[in-house]
């Protein structure tokens, strides 16, 4: 459901420092800045260059549309652990922008509700999005966010279905549906998406540390019923 996403300003001025402490020397020495349009961000995806596919990813985070959705997903396996991580944080910024400045806006002051915890007043932003723009994924998965932390499952629930509609490889969501399932104690449900969740996205590290520990309860309670 919900992740904090890292400020593009920020994203862009650490990511070279980064990749300087985690990359190969000659990786981490290659020049940057080579990317200038999208034809060049798709290509650098590609490159043999961890810095160069790193480059891409960061083009289509600032620039990128929906579309860009599957090249950036294909990043998530890659064999660099920064170009995998920054890649993460590109699919959660393209998502997040929904093509409408006014509404942008109202997504900005519905994380800063969740934030300091009007979860109220978040549901309402996030209904207003739904309203406004009711195509635009992420506005629905962020009131599915809202409505868990206010503990309305079956809302949140409902709200995932909207998410997975408009956008199936949502890995955010369907950790979501994990969550809530595993609070349901349906715990097959559970396991089957996020396993989902981990196929699309196989970097996420607490999603597998909680599946291992579902199947593990599964496991032990099969055995008590024999």
């Amino acid at each position: 459901m919900n992740r904090p996403i890292t400020f593009m300003t920020a994203f862009l001025a650490a990511w070279v420092v980064t990749a300087g402490s985690v990359l190969p020397a000659t990786d981490a020495q290659a020049q940057s800045g080579s990317v200038a349009g999208r034809a060049e961000a798709l290509a650098a995806l590609d490159s043999t260059n961890t810095m160069t596919r790193a480059e891409g990813v960061v083009w289509l985070a600032a620039n990128g549309a929906p579309t860009d959705d599957e090249p950036l997903r294909k990043r998530l396996v890659d064999e660099s652990p920064f170009v995998r991580g920054i890649a993460e944080q590109a699919l959660w910024m393209l998502w997040s922008r929904s093509g409408d400045e006014a509404v942008d806006k109202l997504m900005s002051a519905g994380a800063a509700q969740l934030q300091s915890g009007e979860l109220t007043e978040a549901i309402a932003t996030y209904s207003e999005i739904i309203r406004r723009r009711p195509e635009f994924a992420e506005g629905w998965n962020k009131r599915a966010t809202a409505l868990f932390m206010a503990g309305e499952l079956r809302r949140s629930l409902a709200d995932c279905d909207e998410v997975i509609k408009r956008n199936p490889h949502h890995f955010g969501a369907l950790s979501g549906y994990g969550q809530i399932y595993f609070l349901l104690e349906q715990y097959e449900k559970a396991v089957e998406h996020w396993k989902r969740a981990l196929a699309v996205n196989p970097n996420m590290e607490s999603v597998e540390r909680s599946l291992e520990a579902v199947e593990k309860l599964i496991a032990g309670r099969r055995r008590q019923s024999v």
